[in-house]
């Protein structure tokens, strides 16, 4: 399978460009892009094929779940169940933005997708690359690291596919995305805990959780 990479302006991407991605997704195929920090892959999390590549493309051991990323507030609450006021708290401050919150899943989304698991990482993103691609299509896509497993991720569209070259079906190219990646915090517990500290420092979630 070869891999085509596009360039695209990140901050003012072509249709074109965004059309093509539905189409790629839409057939069950995987896309690299940049997007908050860094770049992720991105696929149909409602077509089961879809799903299984994007473990296989990354090596990932399919006990661990896929992140989801949705672009409002709505589709978070149709992809989750008994959303909590932390949930609310962290969206109203951080959303869009680079946070990921795990969640307690909804009965629609593909049990694959949580890891078996039942929980939700679950993200709105400031990339404009991704929400576009995400409104385009009408519902949640699969939003995960663009690395091999237990590799860094990749920074850069050529970064992407000099190393995932063959494992994914187009890496659109928006030149560096530098950055810690989101801050990951499990609210599905009576304490919530942060599970991965990237751009959001684990103290300021604390401060705005602090009364709940």
């Amino acid at each position: 399978m070869a891999t085509d990479l596009i360039q695209i302006d990140i901050d003012n991407p072509s249709a074109q460009a965004i059309d093509r991605a539905v189409r790629e997704i839409a057939r069950g195929r995987i896309v690299g892009l940049p997007a908050d920090g860094l770049y992720s892959l991105v696929a149909d999390p409602f077509n089961l094929q879809a799903v299984v590549r994007v473990f296989a493309a990354k090596g990932r051991e399919h006990i661990r779940s896929l992140p989801l990323a949705i672009s409002d507030t709505m589709m978070a609450e149709d992809l989750a169940r008994d959303l909590n006021s932390r949930f609310y708290i962290l969206a109203r401050h951080y959303w869009p933005g680079p946070l990921t919150m795990i969640v307690p899943a909804a009965a629609k989304v593909p049990l694959k997708v949580t890891g078996n698991t039942g929980r939700l990482a679950i993200r709105h993103a400031q990339s404009k690359v991704l929400t576009g691609i995400i409104e385009k299509s009408g519902h949640a896509l699969i939003a995960t690291s663009a690395n091999l497993s237990g590799q860094p991720t990749a920074a850069s569209g050529i970064d992407l596919f000099a190393a995932m070259d063959g494992r994914v079906d187009l890496v659109l190219d928006g030149g560096p995305c530098p950055g810690s990646g989101p801050t990951t915090v499990d609210i599905t517990e009576p304490y919530w805990r942060v599970i991965k500290e990237g751009a959001i420092p684990e103290k300021e979630i604390a401060e705005r959780l602090r009364t709940t």
